[in-house]
């Protein structure tokens, strides 16, 4: 089972057992009022009392254990998440240190005198406009005028994934807790 149909299906169950717990409160409120209004209440009432409040202590406990496996999965949908960012940023980081790399080798380049394409020089520009015209003016005293082809391919762009939907997509944790509606826990089945 993927993380995001754990996620829906134990969401489900933690709202119906809390909507229960919140009906067997008022029915609690609701007996105590009986057991305080009625002469020997406590005596007349106990056996309903105690398996209401047996129903509530199941229910509660139910839902509990429901609520630490979505704590389990929401950490390792977290995790997943995180993992795929720090992947995009270390390409990001990647390809920023390789494309600084290309610059600088443009403005040596162009500082001996050698006659680059211009689409580089455009982006040594882009880059820094000052380092573009003094690379320009050093190289002007060169005397040699070597030809150098591009540094930049065609470059294609990288698709990421987006870090939810490959979080969503994951395995969920082992261990599961059985899917109990709060009808069947109340029931008995």
């Amino acid at each position: 089972m993927k993380i995001e149909e754990a996620r829906q299906i134990y969401n489900t169950q933690i709202k119906s057992y809390r909507e229960q717990q919140t009906l067997l409160y008022k029915q609690k409120q609701e007996l105590e009022q009986k057991i305080n209004t009625t002469p020997d209440g406590k005596n007349i009432f106990a056996d309903e009392a105690a398996t209401l409040e047996l129903t509530m202590a199941a229910v509660d406990e139910k839902q509990n254990e429901y609520q630490e496996y979505m704590n389990k999965l929401m950490e390792q949908w977290t995790a997943v998440a995180n993992l795929e960012v720090a992947k995009q940023q270390g390409d990001a980081m990647e390809e920023y240190a390789t494309d600084m790399a290309k610059i600088m080798e443009v403005a040596r380049r162009i500082m001996k005198g050698g006659i680059v394409p211009p689409s580089d020089e455009k982006k040594l520009m882009e880059y820094s406009m000052e380092m573009y015209q003094a690379a320009k003016n050093i190289g002007a005293m060169a005397r040699e005028k070597e030809e150098y082809d591009s540094l930049w391919e065609e470059e294609e762009e990288k698709e990421y994934a987006d870090p939810a939907e490959v979080a969503d997509d994951t395995e969920a944790p082992e261990n599961a807790p059985e899917v109990v509606t709060v009808e069947e826990m109340l029931n008995g089945t």
